[in-house]
């Protein structure tokens, strides 16, 4: 049977789908490769539990021919009701985030990648960009980071250290050793979500 670490001969697009590690939730998105160029469509479901209410999420990612984000789009599903942000990077480096009655433009401290807490996904982002799946280095990477399932979206910092046993993930809610395919999307993320 070929693990998900052993399928580095994916052909693209491809369906990538994780299962969290200890919630009830899974992640499932379409990618499309071009180069460093990426466009993807997923969704998140999460059952209720202790981290979160019952709520599905859907997003859709562009970035650009460097592996820069362009855009990203998500909306929410909760029984309360429904949210949806947009989050684009103009070609002077600002950020534009609209929720439907507000706007707001930022540098987010010289961000060119987004993260959205509980996906798997959004970490390969930097990963990729900065070839970390070949490479031994470290990265202090500013991100648009989006929490779920409420869509609050704020200036965050995450480390990533790549060697021999993985690539460490240090985010604002986490700290774990992850492993990646030879494309350098996520196979394993311990305490979030692991690859089927």
């Amino acid at each position: 049977m070929t693990t998900p670490a052993q399928r580095d001969d994916t052909v693209w697009p491809a369906v990538l789908t994780w299962r969290a590690h200890n919630a009830p939730r899974m992640e499932s998105v379409r990618v499309q490769l071009v180069g460093n160029r990426i466009k993807a469509s997923g969704r998140i479901i999460g059952g209720e539990c202790a981290d979160h209410p019952a709520f599905s999420a859907s997003y859709d990612l562009v970035t650009d021919e460097a592996g820069v984000t362009r855009r990203l789009s998500v909306r929410t599903s909760l029984a309360s009701g429904e949210r949806h942000v947009s989050i684009s990077r103009d070609a002077e480096g600002y950020w534009m985030v609209e929720d439907g009655t507000n706007h707001h433009r930022s540098g987010f401290g010289g961000a060119l990648d987004v993260d959205v807490v509980l996906s798997p996904f959004f970490n390969t982002l930097p990963i990729r960009r900065f070839a970390m799946q070949h490479n031994a280095e470290n990265h202090q990477v500013p991100v648009v980071y989006v929490y779920l399932p409420d869509l609050s979206v704020r200036a965050a910092d995450l480390t990533y250290s790549s060697g021999p046993d993985g690539i460490q993930v240090l985010s604002p809610v986490s700290s774990s050793t992850i492993t990646v395919d030879g494309q350098g999307f996520i196979v394993d993320y311990p305490g979030l979500a692991e690859r089927i």
